[in-house]
This record gives C-alpha cells, sequence and structure tokens, in this order.
C-alpha cells in the first residue's frame, strides 16, 4: 500500500512541476512580444543621418496627416499678408539692375509691395537713395527694408562665392525671413512687363503639396542645357530655371524632402549643405543647379509656369520657341548672360533702357511706350528682333492703364 501512495505522491508532483514550467514559457514568450511592441516605435529615432548623427525621428502616420492637414490650410498664402513680398539680391554692381527691376514693379503694380533687398552693406546707402528719390505717388505703393548678406557662419565664405558673389542666398531666405509666408524671388536682370500681381495670384493655384513655381529652363530637350550637359540630377526633361521663383516659405519650412544621401527625409536647411558637399565638383549653375537636384526627388512640390513668366533669350535666338509668349506675349523678361547691357540682343537691351530712361509722372504712353515701340523696330535684323512684339503686347494694355491712373504732373 506503501509502494502505491509514493508512487501517486511522485506522479502528482511531476504534474505540478510540468504546469509549472509550461507556464513559466508562455510568460516568457509574452513578455518577449509585449518587448517587441514597445522597441518597434522606437527604432526609427535611433537610425543615423549620412554624417553618422542620430537623425530626427520620422512622424508617425498621424503626424504626418496633422502636416498635411496644415499644408491644405494655406490654400491661398499671401492672404495672411497684406503686400506682395518681393526678394532680390544684389551684390557688387548688380544693385543698378535691382533698382531699375524694381521700379518695374512699383510703375506696373496696383496692389501693395514690400521690397526684401538683400545686399552688401556698403550698397545699402545707395540703393536707399535710389528708392526714396521716388515721387510720393510711387512711394505709397511699397516699403522696403534692405537685409545684409547672410549665410551659415561655419560655410560662409562657400556660400558666398557659389557660381556669383551672393547668388546662393536665395537658398536661404526660408530660414532668413520667418515672419514672411510667401515671396516672389527674381533675379536682378529681370524685369516685369505685367503687374506683379499675375504672377502673385498664382499661390492661390497650388495643391496642397506643391510649395515653389519656377518655368522650364528651356522648351525643348534636344537643345537644352541640362538634358545635353548635366553631371547631376535635374527636375524634368529641361531643369527648371531659378532667375523668377516663386516660393511658400512656410510650407518650404515645414516640408521634409525625399534625397539621395540618406533614407531620412530631410527639412530644407538639412538638405543644403550635404548636397553642395555632394554635388559641388558636378554642378555648373550654383544654387540653381542644388534647386534642380532638391526638385528632381521631389517633383511633386513643383508648380511649373510658363515660359512668358521667365522669357530669356533662350526662347528667341535660334527662332521662337515659347508658344505662351506668342499667344499672351511676355510677361517677365529675363536679361540673363548680361544682355541688358551689351549688343547681343538688341531687342532686351533696349527694354531695360526704356525703363531705365522712364522719368516718374511723365506720360507713360509718350515718353516709355512709343519710344519703346521705335527702338524694338530697329532690331528686326536679329531672330529676338523679330518677335520684340511680344513684349509690348501685354505691355502696352499696361501702361495704357497706368496713362489714366498717373496724377497729372506726377
Amino acid at each position: 500500500m506503501r509502494v502505491y501512495l509514493r508512487a501517486f505522491s511522485l506522479c502528482i508532483v511531476l504534474a505540478l512541476l510540468s504546469l509549472v514550467f509550461l507556464f513559466s514559457k508562455h510568460d516568457a514568450e509574452s513578455f518577449k512580444a509585449g518587448l517587441k511592441q514597445v522597441r518597434a516605435p522606437l527604432e526609427p529615432s535611433v537610425a543615423k543621418n549620412f554624417n553618422g548623427v542620430k537623425s530626427k525621428q520620422r512622424p508617425s502616420a498621424s503626424t504626418s496627416h496633422r502636416l498635411r492637414d496644415v499644408a491644405q490650410k494655406v490654400n491661398s498664402p499671401g492672404q495672411r499678408e497684406t503686400s506682395m513680398q518681393l526678394a532680390v539680391v544684389a551684390c557688387g554692381e548688380r544693385h543698378g539692375e535691382a533698382v531699375n527691376m524694381l521700379k518695374t514693379a512699383a510703375v506696373l503694380s496696383s496692389r501693395a509691395l514690400r521690397f526684401h533687398i538683400f545686399a552688401e552693406e556698403q550698397l545699402h546707402s545707395n540703393i536707399k537713395t535710389a528708392l526714396d528719390s521716388w515721387p510720393a505717388f510711387i512711394r505709397a505703393k511699397f516699403s522696403y527694408v534692405v537685409h545684409p548678406i547672410s549665410f551659415p557662419h561655419e560655410n560662409h565664405e562657400e556660400w558666398s562665392q557659389l557660381f556669383k558673389p551672393c547668388a546662393s542666398q536665395r537658398l536661404f531666405l526660408p530660414m532668413i525671413l520667418k515672419e514672411v509666408d510667401s515671396l516672389l524671388y527674381v533675379d536682378t536682370d529681370v524685369l516685369f512687363l505685367q503687374p506683379v500681381e499675375l504672377i502673385w495670384d498664382v499661390l492661390t493655384h497650388f495643391n496642397s503639396p506643391q510649395l515653389v513655381a519656377m518655368a522650364p529652363e528651356h522648351e525643348e530637350p534636344r537643345i537644352a542645357w541640362y538634358s545635353r550637359f548635366s553631371r547631376h540630377p535635374y527636375y524634368g526633361k529641361t531643369g527648371i530655371n531659378s532667375g523668377v521663383m516663386l516660393m511658400n516659405l512656410t510650407r518650404m519650412r515645414m516640408a521634409q524632402f525625399k534625397n539621395d544621401m540618406t533614407s531620412v527625409d530631410l527639412h530644407w536647411d538639412e538638405l543644403l549643405m550635404p548636397l553642395l558637399q555632394k554635388y559641388k565638383l558636378n554642378i555648373t549653375w550654383g544654387d540653381q543647379d542644388l534647386i534642380n537636384i532638391i526638385f528632381h526627388y521631389n517633383p511633386e512640390m513643383v508648380f511649373t509656369f510658363p515660359c512668358h513668366w521667365n522669357y530669356r533669350p533662350d526662347h528667341c535666338i535660334y527662332g521662337s520657341n515659347c508658344i505662351p509668349a506668342e499667344e499672351e506675349g511676355v510677361f517677365m523678361l529675363h536679361g540673363n548672360r548680361g544682355v541688358f547691357h551689351s549688343e547681343k540682343q538688341p531687342a532686351f537691351k533696349a527694354v531695360y533702357d526704356a525703363f531705365k530712361q522712364y522719368k516718374f509722372g511723365e506720360d507713360p504712353v509718350k515718353s516709355f511706350l512709343l519710344p519703346l515701340e521705335a527702338a524694338l523696330n530697329g532690331t528686326t535684323h536679329t531672330y529676338c528682333g523679330k518677335v520684340s512684339h511680344f513684349f509690348t503686347r501685354g505691355l502696352g494694355k499696361s501702361v495704357r492703364t497706368i496713362q489714366r491712373m498717373t496724377p497729372a504732373g506726377g
């Protein structure tokens, strides 16, 4: 009997030990599963960027959704500002061009303007003197601020000498003008042939991811520079020209950009120096090339506007290849490669000289438009001269409107 009792007791002990083992294993597996669930959201936070530095955690799905909601609420950028914001960078001898460009904006536009002029310290006095000398009825249209040239301290020299002196300043406008929502940047060698408000209103046509608007570098890939010679990625089939750049700065500061340096999307200010370090031996046009690289990987962020918003000698030097200019006229004239100051393209120079010589308060038809048309008639021996009536098609209408609005005697 005792033998049976001992055997029975041993069976009970073994059964209890088996149950304890099974429960312990189940708890351990549950703990491991729970640990995986806790760790999973933390993994992105230890990802490293191209410098080996821990990068910022990517936004969660809910965070990204909130950012999209905020972006979609900025559907009419610029409405939060009472003035159209216009920026230009003028270094060296380019301040005269800049003043003439601002003159075309002030003459043709009827809405309030705010000029942001970035220039070397020694040029500030001359720029202010020129703008302050304009008559009261013109000065009533705009306000202005002259900013110093500003680059990141640790790479100041490299940025300031990229392509042309100060040209890359435009890359840093989202970080410098932190209180500005939207901005129209233009090169000094640009002339408005239509009111600024026409291009400013393009902002209202941006869809939710779009945050910049630029025109193609060329209309025809077979003869375009980027498609033939570029040694780096570029936007679209022909690249984009950054001489006229409409920007929603709010979205640019918020957005995260895909890139070819890291799998982690980066903010605008995080992109610039790594891009320069990677491509500086392969870029020809400086900051414009960097802009092309950025938007090659983020094409959905670009609103491409037609070539007559950034009309250059390339559009007529070998014959007309900008159809919108043929149909509607030129809206903005871009005299790149110095054509405003040489005889290479006399039609472009004629427009620049006409604006420069026009005196505020004079009859704009008699003192500006008619002399300009006569000068353009003398340029028909060139291809651009043959189509120079594109320059005055819309401009003539705007000038006659100004004629009706200009007070007698200025």
